[in-house]
């Protein structure tokens, strides 16, 4: 097993929390963090239809059998159970008990949020990050390479082919998660707009073309990309503008959580392809952005990742919000340093002012240094830009 980063904050949580949730994308690696860390504790698995008839039909005779604690796996299949924890939780010690994960956020988030506030500790476990991979490997990818192949747990640990990993798992993604959140006759329909979410990826999101491009309205569109947030396919970028005038964009920007399928998405089938894809920014500029997520995530933080454009043109590909300052980044898959990349970085700087400390650059190549009072950064260490203490 691969560590998982978040391990290092699992302490502080399991001594202040009576119940840890673990959520995330189907494959990112839950059951096997649960069952690692809280090995000590009874596993009860939700997927198994004769142990959830079971907690249905008698909740509290089910749970009397685990007062002393259990990890519960997919709890998204019986998101009622949540609702009578409370009690069990309330009338035993505050150190952790319950652990509860899930791969969806509909209906579980809302349970844990109603039943169990302030109650239990929310962790986001996402597809490993660049450095929890290659960090401890003695093997340098290239970009392409990196970028192809995605960084799902099942594709590095057990070294599977990421495109015929990646079609099973759409498949299987549409086929039992979209069917249980919505009643969709013709599933091929979504697909196409899965794609085509991919071939929008990195851009402002609109809705009406999205769906146009579709043959759906616009309020279907907004749901169905509400429904691939909450199963952890893609995310949406908000635009950052406090403060900072009022002709601002407003629209939101799309990425995926991770490059392999995103890749997958839009016909990629060789690194070579992608090499020269016209989408390679667009799948590069995911790669970072999910890179930036997962700093947060592992350290059991709320992610502040913003983006910046004003109608003149201006704009900033991510800002990290850190409390103390703003830190602008620009992300550019090249390999050669282009003056202009900076251009970007220089508008910000003299609108900000002092609210923006340092500037980073990310780029294709593979040395960091620093340009102009900008550290150009490595691929490889896009994921430690939201750490406070990068310069």
């Amino acid at each position: 097993m691969i560590p998982r980063s978040v391990e290092k904050v699992l302490p502080s949580l399991i001594a202040g929390y009576p119940v840890i949730t673990i959520t995330g994308p189907r494959q990112s690696g839950k059951t096997t963090l649960a069952r690692t860390c809280f090995a000590s504790k009874p596993y009860v698995s939700f997927e198994n239809p004769d142990t959830r008839e079971e907690a249905q039909s008698d909740p509290r005779s089910f749970l009397e059998r685990y007062k002393d604690g259990a990890v519960f796996d997919e709890v998204q299949r019986l998101p009622e159970i949540v609702s009578y924890l409370q009690q069990i939780v309330d009338e035993g010690p505050k150190s952790c008990r319950f652990v509860l994960t899930g791969s969806q956020q509909f209906g579980l988030k809302s349970k844990i949020t109603q039943s169990l506030a302030g109650r239990s500790a929310l962790i986001h476990l996402l597809p490993f990050s660049y450095d929890e991979v290659y960090s401890f490997r003695d093997e340098n990818p290239t970009l392409e390479s990196a970028l192809f192949a995605g960084l799902y747990p099942p594709i590095h640990d057990r070294g599977l082919d990421p495109q015929k990993w990646y079609a099973d798992y759409v498949e299987t993604y549409i086929e039992r998660d979209v069917r249980s959140l919505l009643n969709i006759r013709e599933l091929s329909l979504f697909q196409l707009f899965l794609k085509m979410c991919a071939a929008r990826c990195g851009q402002l999101i609109n809705l009406s073309g999205l769906g146009s491009d579709c043959g759906i309205s616009h309020n279907t569109a907004k749901e169905w990309i509400s429904i691939l947030e909450a199963s952890y396919i893609l995310f949406r970028v908000a635009p950052y503008f406090k403060n900072l005038g009022k002709r601002l964009v407003k629209t939101p920007k799309l990425y995926f959580y991770d490059s392999g399928l995103a890749t997958y998405l839009l016909g990629i089938r060789t690194r070579e392809q992608l090499s020269v894809h016209p989408h390679r920014g667009a799948v590069f500029e995911t790669f970072v952005a999910s890179e930036i997520l997962k700093s947060s995530c592992n350290s059991a933080e709320t992610p502040a990742l913003y983006f910046w454009r004003d109608r003149s043109g201006n704009e900033i590909d991510f800002l990290i919000d850190r409390g103390s300052d703003l830190l602008p980044i620009e992300a550019k898959s090249g390999k050669t340093v282009a003056s202009d990349w900076l251009d970007g970085i220089k508008s910000w700087r003299a609108l900000a002012g002092n609210r923006m400390k340092h500037g980073a650059l990310i780029y294709g190549g593979d040395e960091t240094y620093s340009r102009e009072a900008v550290t150009v950064t490595s691929w490889r260490q896009a994921g430690q830009l939201n750490r406070e203490g990068f310069r």
